[in-house]
């Protein structure tokens, strides 16, 4: 899992990696190319990616904990 910081500063994303402790690795965009790339356009907002790069499925607003595991299952 990377969580893309884009929105806020990167002080601002910094601080929210400190204030929840996130264990996963965090990126700072602040071009905002990763969101224009798939096209996401707020949060929340979930891509689901193989290790190669072959996307497997992506939802905006809530991310359904079923439908990931589902996709995952398949693989």
């Amino acid at each position: 899992m990377i969580g893309l910081g884009t929105q806020d500063s990167l002080g601002e994303a910094e601080d929210f990696v400190d204030d929840y402790n996130t264990t996963f690795t965090m990126l700072w965009d602040e071009g905002f190319d990763s969101w224009i790339h798939f096209g996401i356009n707020g949060q929340p907002a979930g891509i689901l990616a193989t290790s190669d790069g072959e996307l497997i499925g992506q939802w905006r607003g809530g991310i359904p904990e079923e439908d990931v595991l589902s996709a995952i299952a398949e693989l």
